[in-house]
């Protein structure tokens, strides 16, 4: 495969890196490459044994912690947020995910997918935002593409639930909250940059919890060994967000076939992911859900 590869990701000596989800698949192996470039890197995990499992993967003379992080729970994205006050974080990897689970809610009440992929993450980048001093990183999905922002049941409260199309939507927020991060960042005069990533077809445990073992089997056993790359290939995009010389709003993917593999470039997103006045609603919607604002 030729293009970036991590041998190209530059000297990150002196940095600070949080990647949420680094327990396993792309989030691991972005961690990885992060701190075998010099980077301390916070490991921000739901599981605190597998997370220190997944630490000591990493190179021996890293510079790397663990802290508890459970996007599922507003708690728990105050507490770390509270914990890591007055530290500067140059990379924020907005990487953990769940995806097509049976209908499950966070902690808060919010259908399980909107709630840990968008708000979790919304709350947390918005929380840690006046210690950031480089880039917000926020992986989102090819999925988008079928994703629609209904403002009148986010949370698939009236509706015959349809798992793909709730992930469609959480991955969709993502790459909305992206461009209105990045809006409002330039309006407010910062050098923060925020950047999108999405993995293409990547074999991790991701399709692992549908609760439908045909769909596991499709997506996981068959479609990894047809279609996928395997997670280092997967975290490619991100770490070239992350680390290449891009402008705000980029959005990230592989370049080869159908977008599912292949070298990290810029891609296109759907029409109601360039929408700025749905990102804007989003984003003053997410401000009622969470609790949190824009630091002012």
């Amino acid at each position: 495969m030729s293009g970036f590869v991590a041998a190209d990701i530059p000297d990150l000596a002196g940095q600070t890196a949080i990647v949420t989800g680094a327990s396993s698949g792309i989030g691991l192996e972005t961690a990885k490459a992060l701190a075998g470039h010099g980077a301390r890197v916070v490991l921000a995990v739901r599981d605190e044994a597998k997370g220190a499992a997944a630490a000591s993967t990493l190179p021996a003379s890293a510079k790397k912690e663990v802290r508890p992080l459970d996007l599922a729970s507003l708690d728990s994205v105050r507490a770390f947020a509270r914990d890591w006050a007055g530290q500067p974080v140059d990379l924020l990897i907005n990487n953990a995910g769940v995806m097509i689970p049976p209908l499950s809610r966070t902690t808060d009440g919010f259908e399980l997918q909107f709630g840990t992929n968008h708000l979790g993450h919304f709350a947390l980048t918005n929380l840690l935002l006046p210690s950031i001093t480089g880039r917000v990183v926020t992986v989102s999905s090819g999925a988008h593409h079928s994703g629609r922002i209904d403002f009148d049941d986010l949370n698939w409260e009236r509706r015959r639930y349809l798992r793909w199309r709730a992930y469609g939507q959480s991955k969709l927020a993502n790459l909305l909250f992206t461009a209105e991060l990045q809006r409002r960042l330039t309006e407010a005069g910062s050098k923060v940059r925020s950047l999108a990533a999405h993995p293409g077809y990547a074999a991790t445990n991701l399709q692992s919890h549908s609760g439908s073992r045909l769909m596991e089997f499709a997506m996981g056993s068959l479609g990894n060994r047809i279609l996928a790359q395997d997670a280092v290939a997967g975290a490619l995009p991100t770490l070239y967000a992350a680390t290449a010389d891009l402008p705000g709003n980029t959005f990230v993917g592989p370049s080869g076939f159908a977008g599912l593999r292949g070298a990290p470039a810029p891609c296109p997103r759907s029409r109601a992911a360039r929408d700025p006045e749905t990102a804007r609603r989003l984003w003053q919607v997410s401000e009622t859900l969470t609790g949190v604002r824009f630091p002012a």
